[in-house]
C-alpha cells in the first residue's frame, strides 16, 4: 500500500512513525486462503486499518476486503470457504486518521487483456501523481485513490507480449519504494524495487511457495524461510517452479541497496529475520551502542517504554551493568487512542496504553529507553507520569537518531514542521518533555550496531532519510507540489 491521494487523510494521530502495510502470498496449497489469513495476522503490526485477500480458482478470482483487523475480517469459516483455490494474495493496510475508503483496500484487481490480475503493494511511489494525471488525460478511469492503482494501469496499457514484460515496462516508469505480490490465473509474482526499501521474503511449505513481508508470517504457518527477495528482483512462481529475473540490472547496475534502517529500530516484529539479521538481536545491539555513547553512570534502573523500547533497553542494561525492570506496564487491550471530549480528560489519554509500576520507580534515578521521539507529546506525558510515581530523576535515551525529515517511501509520517527534532535542538526537546537529560544514538552508532562500522556518506548502506534528509530516489510529486489532482474532490462516508 501506499499513500492515499486523499490528502485530508494524511494527519498522523499518534506519536510514532507507522509502516503502512504488509503483503502475503501463497502458491499451490489447498488452504491458500486460510494460510493467507494467518500470515496477515502475523503481519497485523504492519497495518491495522483494513485487510483483504484475493484467491483464484480456475477462471474465477474471489475477493474479500474489509475495514478493520484481520481477525474480524477473516475470522469466519464462511469467508475462508468463499475464497476458493490454491493461490491467494493478501494485504494489511495501516490506519491513518480521517475517512477510510473501502475502495482503497487491497489487493486491487483488474480485468486486463491477458486475464484477471490482483496486486498488493507495500511502499510508496514518488511520481504517482504525475503518472496518474497523465493517464487520466489519456482516458484512464481510476477506481481508487491509492498510488498502487497506477501500477495496474501501466501494466494494462503495455504493448509487450508476456506478463513479465508488461510488468517490467510498467515498473520502469515508476519511482519510489515497492514490494509487490501479484497473482494471475497461472502464477504468483513477487517484486522488490531496485533499492529494496521495503522487505519481502520467500518461504516454502512442502510443495508450496510463500511470499511475505516478514519471516514471522512464515513462522505462523510453519513454513521454511528460504531467502530474501533481492533488491530489483522479480520472482515468478508457476507449476513449473520458480524463475528469477533482474529487470533493472542494466539501468541500476551501479546502485546498492537502501533497505529501510527503521525496520530494525521499530517497524518489524522483533522475532523476524531481515536482510541476514535477527531484528531482536539488532535492537539489543542498538541499545548496547546507545549505552556506550550515552550512559547514565549513577542510574538505578533501566526502564523500557513498552513494547517497542524493550529490546533496546535490555541491550542498554546489559552494557551499562544497571538493572532492567518493567517500570512501565502497557495495556495490550486498547487500540488507537480515542478523541476525548474535554481538555480536562484529554491529558489522561496516555494512561489508556501505559501505567507506571510505581514501587520499582519511586526514589530512583530512572533511564527510560524508547525507539524514537516524533512529536514529543507522548514522551512528555510518560515522563510526567514517571515523575508523579516518585522517580528522583528521569533520563531518556532514544535508540534512533533524531527524526528530522518525513518519509516518502512507504512510512506514514508527519510533515517536517510537525517533527519535533526538525525545528528544535536536543536541549530544547529535553526541556519540553521534562527530563533531566536526553540523548539519541548517533547515526554512526546506529550503523555500528547493525554491523556496518559507520555510515558511508558517499554511499549510505541503508535508507536513513528520516534522520539525514538524504533521499535516494527523487521526490517528483513532492518537489513539484503535484498533490492536488481532481481525486481529492471525492469524499465518502463509511460506518
Amino acid at each position: 500500500m501506499s499513500t492515499s491521494f486523499d490528502t485530508q487523510n494524511s494527519h498522523l494521530d499518534s506519536d510514532k512513525f507507522h509502516d503502512e502495510c504488509g503483503v502475503f502470498a501463497v502458491f499451490n496449497h489447498d488452504d491458500a486462503a486460510a494460510l493467507s489469513a494467518l500470515g496477515l495476522h502475523a503481519l497485523q503490526h504492519r497495518g491495522q486499518e483494513a485487510a483483504g485477500i484475493v484467491s483464484q480458482c480456475e477462471d474465477i478470482f474471489y475477493a474479500h476486503r474489509a475495514l478493520g483487523l484481520v481477525d474480524s475480517t477473516f475470522g469466519s469459516k464462511d469467508v475462508i470457504d468463499y475464497l476458493q483455490g490454491r493461490m491467494a494474495i493478501g494485504h494489511n493496510r495501516y490506519a491513518t486518521s480521517g475517512a477510510t475508503l473501502l475502495k482503497n483496500v487491497q489487493p486491487l484487481y483488474g480485468d486486463l487483456s491477458f486475464g484477471g490480475m490482483a496486486i498488493a503493494h507495500n511502499g510508496n511511489l514518488t511520481n504517482a501523481h504525475e503518472i496518474r494525471n497523465d493517464l487520466v488525460q489519456k482516458g484512464s478511469i481510476f477506481q481508487s485513490t491509492t498510488d498502487s492503482e497506477v501500477i495496474v494501469h501501466l501494466i494494462a496499457r503495455s504493448s509487450k507480449k508476456t506478463i513479465e514484460e508488461k510488468i517490467t515496462e510498467a515498473l520502469h516508469q515508476i519511482k519510489g519504494a515497492y514490494s509487490l505480490v501479484a497473482m494471475t490465473k497461472e502464477r504468483i509474482i513477487g517484486i522488490r524495487d531496485p533499492l529494496g526499501f521495503r522487505p519481502l521474503v520467500l518461504g516454502r511449505l512442502g510443495d508450496s511457495y510463500i511470499l511475505a513481508s516478514e519471516t514471522c508470517a512464515l513462522d505462523i504457518i510453519d513454513a521454511e524461510y528460504i531467502r530474501d527477495i533481492e533488491p530489483g528482483e522479480m520472482v515468478v512462481i508457476t507449476h513449473d517452479g520458480l524463475v528469477s529475473y533482474h529487470p533493472f540490472k542494466e539501468t541500476h547496475k551501479d546502485v546498492t541497496s537502501r533497505f529501510c534502517i527503521f525496520e530494525y529500530i521499530y517497524f518489524a516484529r522483533p522475532d523476524s529475520f531481515m536482510e541476514g539479521k535477527t531484528v531482536y538481536e539488532t535492537r539489543k545491539a542498538i541499545g548496547a551502542e546507545l549505552a556506550r555513547e550515552a550512559n547514565v553512570d549513577d542510574a538505578d534502573i533501566i526502564v523500557p517504554i513498552p513494547d517497542s523500547g524493550v529490546p533496546a533497553a535490555i541491550g542498554f542494561a546489559e552494557e551499562s551493568g544497571k538493572p532492567f525492570d518493567l517500570g512501565i506496564i502497557r495495556n495490550h487491550y486498547v487500540g488507537r487512542t480515542f478523541i476525548e471530549p474535554t481538555d480536562q480528560i484529554r491529558h489522561l489519554g496516555v494512561r489508556l496504553k501505559h501505567n507506571t509500576n510505581a514501587p520499582f520507580i519511586k526514589g530512583k534515578k530512572v533511564v527510560l529507553v524508547d525507539d524514537s521521539i516524533v512529536r514529543g507529546t507522548t514522551s512528555k506525558k510518560i515522563v510526567e507520569m514517571v515523575k508523579n510515581a516518585g522517580a528522583k530523576e528521569v533520563h531518556m535515551r532514544i535508540s534512533s537518531p533524531p527524526t528530522k525529515y518525513s518519509c516518502f517511501y512507504g512510512i506514514d509520517t508527519p510533515s517536517n514542521e510537525k517533527l519535533m527534532a526538525h525545528n528544535h535542538t536536543i536541549k530544547e526537546i529535553e526541556k519540553y518533555i521534562g527530563v533531566d537529560s536526553l540523548a539519541y544514538i548517533s547515526i554512526d552508532g546506529l550503523y555500528r550496531a547493525v554491523g556496518e562500522g559507520k555510515r558511508d556518506n558517499d554511499t549510505p548502506q541503508y535508507c536513513d532519510a528520516c534522520f539525514t534528509g538524504d533521499y535516494s530516489v527523487s521526490l517528483t510529486d513532492h518537489n513539484n507540489n503535484n498533490t492536488g489532482s481532481s481525486v481529492t474532490k471525492l469524499r465518502e462516508r463509511h460506518k
